[in-house]
């Protein structure tokens, strides 16, 4: 979900009229979850931001900081500061579910709220030798 937004004008939107003045709350998980920009929108796949190669992709249908003139001044340092934490770890662990406990078995539906963090899950960390 991103931040309130209040109309300027008078607008019809698919079909509805939404009066000047009144407050909208934009929902990007729409986008996100979107069956004709995505291949499998409700599972975790990390080939939808890589090309036929293996190479990384921007999808202009991923909108993690929001779009247009307010989304978040600090998303570059955070695209940076996500991706250096995360290869770090990746690169230095593998990560499995812990004894007795399977993939299919994580639960991985998000708590939905005004963010929509993933529920706590137990790992195993198992460093790479």
């Amino acid at each position: 979900m991103a931040i309130p937004h209040k109309t300027s004008q008078d607008v019809t939107f698919q079909g509805y009229f939404i009066k000047e003045g009144t407050t909208v709350f934009p929902l990007l998980t729409y986008v996100l979850y979107d069956e004709s920009e995505w291949e499998s929108p409700h599972t975790f796949n990390p080939s939808h931001f890589l090309d036929m190669e293996g190479k990384f992709i921007k999808r202009d249908a991923f909108l993690p900081f929001s779009a247009g003139r307010r989304v978040c001044l600090g998303e570059s340092l955070a695209k940076m500061e996500l991706f250096l934490f995360f290869t770090s770890l990746m690169q230095r662990f593998q990560f499995t579910p812990p004894p007795g406990v399977s993939e299919d078995e994580l639960d991985l539906t998000p708590a939905v709220g005004f963010t929509i963090p993933p529920s706590p899950h137990e790992l195993c960390a198992v460093c790479r030798q």
